[in-house]
């Protein structure tokens, strides 16, 4: 739908706008503030050696994107979604567990705390100091508060800059990563936009930065209402390749990381299959002939995930205002899910 320029704004992505507009400034805040439960959870990670992160949504993706992070600290991280936990447990002991919940009121939260019981070393992240989860485990509460708005975008770059403490913690050096979160980026996004304009669904897909594919996909779905996915690289290349063609958008996230050739292959075949293709590309490598890029200084880890993540939320938003007039106010989903 083609959208005029006299037409307002819609509230809800008003809201959206306003939770953008000091993300940077929360996350900073929550790094700092957050020092001394960080190295408790990094003490407790270092003593079991192995991490469950647990949570739902949004929450999900940014435990799915750190898990390599962890990983590489020697640390044996697996993220898990808290719904699957409940219905189908790994074991508990030995394991440190990081439970997120931006609200800490999810109804997941909620219950996995009463049929858990007594649980070592669990501690939480969220964004409401006051909640269920705040006052069920030691917590990382990161500034502003809760998110009002509808899709999760404050909330995200929150919640990694709590991880980013407990990974400095853990001896890693923050301040790459600091410096791409107090960098603006300002990426013209006109031409990735204007890619997506015919499609009927997106892929989004990377390889280390798989976490932060699985978190625009949810956005671009919540707020577009289109059906937009997310697949690991070599999940997608495992027979979905059937699906692309001009109405299927794809976008790909590559890091100055080992696996940024992978997502090099991946990019050429979904040029050649003629779907349109935009890459986030932090990798320093050449562009991909075909390709709309999106580029970034060479970085990998949070550094990559903090300048990628705003200019991903703006093309998320940009492309659901093109879609739908009241894109930011659900019509089947409320902010904080206190059902399953």
């Amino acid at each position: 739908m083609t959208m005029t320029a006299t037409r307002s704004r819609p509230a809800g992505l008003v809201a959206i706008d306003r939770e953008m507009a000091r993300q940077h400034a929360d996350a900073r805040a929550s790094f700092e503030n957050n020092a001394a439960m960080a190295a408790n959870v990094a003490a407790s990670t270092r003593k079991t050696g192995r991490l469950l992160l647990l949570g739902m949504g949004g929450s999900h993706a940014v435990s799915r994107a750190v898990e390599p992070l962890y990983r590489a600290h020697g640390i044996d991280a697996l993220a898990l979604p808290l719904s699957e936990q409940l219905g189908q447990p790994v074991p508990l002991d030995g394991k440190t567990v990081l439970v997120t919940s931006q609200s800490g009121e999810s109804a997941e939260v909620v219950r996995w705390f009463a049929e858990a019981g007594s649980v070592a070393d669990v501690f939480g992240l969220t964004l409401e100091g006051g909640s269920f989860l705040a006052r069920a485990a030691p917590c990382l509460v990161g500034a502003g508060g809760t998110e009002l708005a509808f899709a999760a975008t404050r909330s995200l770059t929150v919640t990694f800059a709590l991880h980013l403490a407990i990974l400095a913690a853990l001896g890693e050096d923050p301040s790459a990563a600091l410096g791409a979160l107090d960098q603006k980026q300002d990426n013209d996004i006109t031409q990735a936009l204007a890619a997506l304009e015919e499609v009927t669904s997106i892929v989004t897909s990377g390889r280390r930065l798989q976490g932060v594919a699985e978190a625009l996909a949810l956005g671009l779905t919540e707020l577009s209402r289109l059906p937009c996915f997310s697949l690991e690289g070599g999940q997608l290349r495992h027979g979905p390749m059937e699906m692309l063609g001009p109405k299927i958008g794809v976008i790909l996230f590559r890091g100055n990381d080992p696996t940024a050739e992978l997502v090099t292959a991946m990019a050429l075949s979904v040029v050649e299959a003629d779907a349109p293709l935009i890459i986030f590309d932090a990798s320093g490598q050449s562009p991909v002939a075909g390709a709309v890029t999106l580029s970034f200084k060479p970085a990998s880890g949070l550094a990559a995930i903090f300048a990628m993540l705003p200019v991903a939320q703006r093309l998320m938003i940009a492309f659901a205002d093109s879609r739908v007039d009241n894109a930011g106010t659900p019509v089947r989903s409320t902010k904080i899910t206190r059902s399953e």
